[in-house]
């Protein structure tokens, strides 16, 4: 009984260009009374696995939510192993704006004391009291209502991107961070204001809107769906988009456009830019916007210092990282003296640039190829690149390509290279290769081998 993954992201990343099959990247959630968390768990892994469904998804006695990646063609035998449990029959999915077969490269189904972590004792109050949901055409006549205050519900780095006109954005990072933060600031105003709230995909304004009734306000509503769904229908409906820019997602796009304006910055230049960056630096990893001509010159660092890291040899930079907390512990959301254009809390609803196209973040590789490695050095002078095979084989006259977001496709036929120091003709996994290459490549870059 397979309770875990088998596969690398990069392998699992290889089978699904390979297979050439549409996937939907989507999210649900529900509020429910689970007993056993854990055996709920083991039986969603088993029962998606079997439908080769990605994503991820907490459990919790209080319930679900997911952000899954699921191949169309079984769509409905997902939702059939939804509906299985009672209270996710003929639950809504949230089907993605902007569709990337590579949003989620693993499936990961963890239990979690909360499916949120909104910080909140729920047994202080009735989290069933929910505020009243709004479709988009109702969401668009009450944000005119001029009794109405909107809220941001999501952290400084999903709003500066995008959000609603006029919204309260919060200068927050986490969800329970925002929670006192407009009880306080809107204190004032429960008996005779709207307060109307939105998140991303509604789960987070679900439990909101109960805390916020709980406080005292009187006219509690929230947009049913979240942007995810608002975008939805103001496309099937034709009716104007009051959400401007892009919408933050939590997978490998980490965006997905609603309307064509910009109303960000670049972090470091300037330049208005909504594309995010996880910096290459694995001792740093800051979120943050980063455009086209920054992102070649800076080659995906936030900053000088961690640019520097990046180009020392492996052994060098896992002894700077040593000691350092790793993984989410040192994921910071965009917090960074060194980004200059940073902007969080009171946003514009000014639009600085326009975008061309909805852009498609990564096409289907129509060339089958398969992994062989990684990149662990690039000596400069010498325009020699240094790779660890990991899988696989490599022999001179193959045709290899170097993959990587900044150094983009580039395909050589290979015709010398040195194995663990000595000239030879072959390489098998463990073997360390070098070989010249006409252009940089970065520690981020992935080695592959062309077979049609």
């Amino acid at each position: 009984m397979q309770l875990y993954n088998t596969l690398s992201a990069e392998e699992r990343a290889e089978l699904i260009d390979q297979a050439g099959k549409q996937r939907l990247t989507l999210s649900f959630y529900a509020y429910a009374k689970i007993e056993d968390p854990k055996k709920f768990r083991d039986d969603l892994f088993i029962a998606w696995n079997q439908l080769d469904a990605l994503g991820r998804t907490y459990v919790a006695k209080e319930g679900i939510n997911a952000q899954m990646s699921v191949p169309a063609e079984n769509i409905e035998a997902f939702r059939e192993t939804l509906e299985v449990y009672d209270f996710m029959k003929n639950i809504r999915l949230n089907v993605a704006v902007d569709q990337d077969d590579h949003s989620f490269l693993k499936l990961t189904v963890k239990v979690r004391d909360k499916i949120v972590a909104d910080g909140l004792n729920d047994e202080t109050f009735d989290v069933t009291n929910i505020g009243v949901h709004l479709k988009a055409a109702e969401f668009n006549k009450i944000l005119d209502n001029p009794n109405t205050i909107v809220v941001d519900f999501r952290n400084h780095y999903e709003s500066e991107i995008g959000h609603f006109k006029g919204a309260i954005t919060p200068d927050v990072e986490t969800f329970r961070e925002s929670l006192p933060i407009i009880n306080a600031q809107l204190k004032d105003f429960k008996e005779d204001k709207n307060l109307v709230m939105y998140c991303t995909g509604g789960i987070r304004c679900e439990k909101a809107s109960a805390y916020f009734k709980h406080q005292g306000f009187k006219n509690v509503f929230q947009l049913e769906g979240g942007i995810i769904n608002y975008a939805k229908q103001i496309k099937e409906e034709n009716i104007e988009s009051k959400f401007i820019g892009k919408n933050f997602v939590f997978d490998h796009r980490l965006g997905e456009r609603i309307t064509n304006d910009i109303v960000s910055q670049c972090h470091q230049c300037g330049k208005p830019c909504d594309n995010h960056t996880n910096c290459e630096n694995d001792g740093c990893h800051l979120l943050f916007i980063q455009c086209e001509e920054c992102k070649d010159k800076m080659e995906n660092c936030c900053s000088a210092e961690c640019l520097e890291t990046t180009h020392l040899p492996l052994v060098e930079q896992v002894k700077l990282r040593r000691g350092i907390q790793i993984g989410n512990k040192i994921f910071r959301k965009g917090k960074s003296d060194k980004l200059l254009f940073k902007h969080s809390g009171e946003l514009s609803d000014i639009s600085l640039a326009k975008s061309d196209k909805s852009v498609v973040i990564r096409q289907k590789n129509k060339v089958k190829k398969m992994i062989l490695g990684k990149a662990e050095h690039y000596y400069v002078k010498a325009q020699i690149a240094l790779f660890i095979i990991e899988n696989n084989e490599l022999k001179i006259g193959d045709t290899i390509l170097i993959s990587g977001p900044t150094t983009g496709n580039e395909e050589l036929i290979l015709e010398k290279m040195l194995v663990n120091g000595k000239e030879n003709t072959f390489a098998k996994p463990g073997d360390k290769v070098t070989f010249e290459t006409p252009f940089r490549i970065r520690l981020s870059d992935k080695l592959f081998k062309i077979i049609s």
